[in-house]
């Protein structure tokens, strides 16, 4: 029982890892290739956001080598799906919040720079703490509260010289209004997902990384479902041919973006959903601070935004933030060799 107990604990750190690995490459792409969409002369914010989602079907390559995997062993009684219908409800409707807050951030990111939409969603840690303290009762530590504060002022610091990036040609009312649905944005995203921890302890079932994968397909669906509805109203169908022959890098590229933006925001959710199941909704929330430096740089090398000496404190503060935190995470873990009940998941790690 010890060395299941020490193969189930190795796994989900190794879990942990590969999960923080796939939200690394969605969180820090994502915005990069969404604002390559608009900055080459995509217009449409309801297309955009629903490119987020869009990419569900991919899903469906794990699931089905899984499900192949257990038909091996289990033969013909091997379940195709484990997900029971109040999760799938549970799932629907946090999938059409996030198809909402799909739309918010898009129209954040169609009016602001990289580096000023990113920014202002790094407050999402704040909301994160404030809701998972409520929801899921995330209990602190002198090194999360470390992290968040110096994660929080990391973002603050950066704020300091955002006008100067407010793009050309723009009104005051427009970069307003972005700055404000970014910050909308972060506020729901901050509530989603620890919703999405909450949704993990009251399920009546054991919470496998399949059945994760299942919650991640179905939350997708509906955002997407929603963000089609969006799309009918603003006719964006009709409109997709068109932008495309006129988009600045040639039609052949447009839909290459379009593709990979699908892609890579996959491995966003996918990632999230998965840190949040291997650890907790406040660790994917300080994993997504820690990135928005990185996603700083980024926007200067590709986008040629400005870095300010202030983007460089901010680096500095995140990487302090996220020491803090998991060497935390390692002292505590030295001490409690046997976590209570109460903190455990009701999960397993086979598929």
């Amino acid at each position: 029982m010890e060395m299941e107990a020490q193969l189930s604990s190795n796994m989900r750190k190794a879990l942990l890892v590969l999960n923080c690995v796939i939200l690394s490459i969605g969180n820090c792409g994502g915005p990069l290739v969404m604002r390559l969409y608009f900055v080459r002369g995509g217009e449409r914010i309801w297309f955009s956001s629903w490119l987020e989602t869009a990419g569900w079907p991919l899903i469906l390559v794990p699931l089905i080598i899984t499900y192949m995997h257990r038909r091996t062993k289990q033969g013909s009684h091997a379940k195709l799906f484990f997900m029971k219908p109040p999760l799938f409800v549970a799932s629907a409707v946090i999938g059409v919040l996030t198809g909402l807050d799909d739309y918010l951030y898009a129209y954040g990111v169609a009016k602001l720079p990289v580096s000023t939409s990113a920014l202002i969603i790094a407050s999402q840690l704040a909301f994160t703490a404030g809701f998972a303290f409520l929801l899921v009762k995330q209990k602190f530590t002198s090194y999360s509260v470390n992290a968040i504060f110096l994660l929080s002022i990391g973002a603050g610091v950066l704020a300091l010289h955002t006008s100067s990036d407010r793009p050309a040609n723009e009104s005051n009312k427009e970069y307003y209004l972005g700055f404000f649905m970014t910050l909308a944005a972060a506020a729901l995203y901050g509530f989603i997902l620890p919703l999405v921890e909450l949704t993990y302890k009251k399920a009546k079932q054991a919470i496998t990384y399949s059945l994760v994968m299942e919650i991640q397909m179905v939350m997708c669906f509906f955002a997407t479902v929603f963000c089609t509805v969006g799309m009918l109203v603003n006719n964006d169908f009709q409109a997709i041919p068109r932008e495309a022959k006129e988009y600045e890098l040639g039609e052949a590229k447009y839909y290459l973006v379009v593709v990979w933006n699908g892609i890579i925001w996959q491995c966003f959710f996918l990632g999230a959903i998965g840190v949040i199941f291997s650890a907790s909704s406040l660790v994917c929330g300080i994993v997504i601070a820690v990135l928005l430096p990185a996603t700083e740089i980024l926007a200067v090398i590709f986008f040629h935004e400005k870095f300010q000496a202030e983007k460089g404190v901010s680096l500095a503060l995140s990487l302090w933030g996220f020491v803090s935190y998991f060497y935390g995470e390692i002292k505590d873990s030295k001490k409690k060799k046997n976590p209570t009940p109460e903190t455990e998941l009701p999960q397993t790690v086979n598929p």
